[in-house]
């Protein structure tokens, strides 16, 4: 049993752990607030980016003339996994999640006998896949120095992914990031960016779009592709950062409850250890002097 001084030190050590959390919790939410502003913004950007480049695919008639970056390698052997979590812990389920969703993912692709690389962004989700994906991984990024994640960084991942793809080292590229919806629910997902994935449009924008070309079409593809893989890793680092700050602002809200509640048992097991302690001392005083 552990003795007065033993509990009045941990009672002591949670109340301090609880303050810790605490603070994160409220670094946390206003860091959540402006991160999920950007994730708002920057959505309709990449949305509409995204259905440029759908469209065109949709509407490409001559394969062999079209952009690779569009149509394909034309196989289907070779996977490039861009694994994209934080840097930081103490962010509840945030990096586990992704993980769990890419492990989904690497587990497929390599059943079904094709090749898998992996590019891990970020050192939280290296350290979860090392143990069984390690020799799959081609290339480590972190941006942990950097105070604020930019379209610069976007493009350097970006930049990494095109100069593999040109060397023909992949034939499809998928991204796996964390969707932000609110504070609780951040939904895991998978993304394939090269080839561009044809989608079947939506209601609103089943017409036809018709592009005309101002300079030449293969000028502005080349320009405009590369931009919209860009865009879209942008789109999952802002997605990411505010998924991030959700996910640790509940972790730390849980944290201080429950440390708040050990506090509470701890001070009752206090107060009755020293009740006990009292009691005790009572009794042998009264023994003493009866026996007098």
């Amino acid at each position: 049993m552990p003795s007065l001084d033993d509990l009045r030190k941990r009672i002591s050590s949670v109340k301090s752990t609880q303050k810790i959390t605490k603070a994160m919790k409220m670094v946390a939410a206003a860091k959540l607030r402006k991160a999920q502003e950007n994730a708002e913004k920057g959505r309709p950007y990449s949305e509409k980016m995204k259905n440029i480049i759908n469209n065109l695919a949709n509407s490409i008639t001559e394969k062999e003339t079209a952009p690779k970056l569009i149509t394909g390698t034309g196989q289907d052997k070779t996977y490039l996994c861009v694994l994209m979590t934080a840097d930081r812990g103490l962010c509840g389920g945030f990096n586990t999640n992704i993980c769990r969703l890419a492990k989904t993912n690497f587990q497929k692709i390599l059943k079904e006998g094709k090749t898998l690389k992996i590019i891990t962004v970020g050192t939280k989700g290296l350290d979860q896949i090392k143990r069984d994906y390690g020799k799959y991984v081609i290339q480590k990024l972190s941006f942990k120095e950097r105070k604020k994640i930019s379209f610069q960084e976007a493009e350097e991942v970006g930049k990494i992914i095109l100069d593999l793809f040109h060397k023909n080292e992949f034939d499809k590229c998928v991204l796996f990031y964390n969707n932000f919806k609110n504070v609780i629910t951040q939904i895991p997902q998978a993304q394939q960016i090269i080839p561009a994935k044809k989608e079947k449009s939506s209601s609103e924008s089943t017409i036809n779009d018709f592009y005309e070309f101002e300079p030449e079409e293969d000028e502005i593809l080349e320009n405009l592709l590369p931009k919209n893989i860009s865009t879209q890793i942008f789109k999952a680092f802002l997605e990411n950062a505010a998924s991030e700050q959700g996910s640790r602002m509940t972790a730390m809200d849980n944290a201080t409850r429950n440390a708040g509640e050990l506090v509470e048992k701890l001070t009752i097991n206090y107060n009755r250890t020293r009740q006990a302690s009292i009691t005790k001392e009572l009794i042998e005083i009264i023994s003493g002097a009866e026996s007098l």
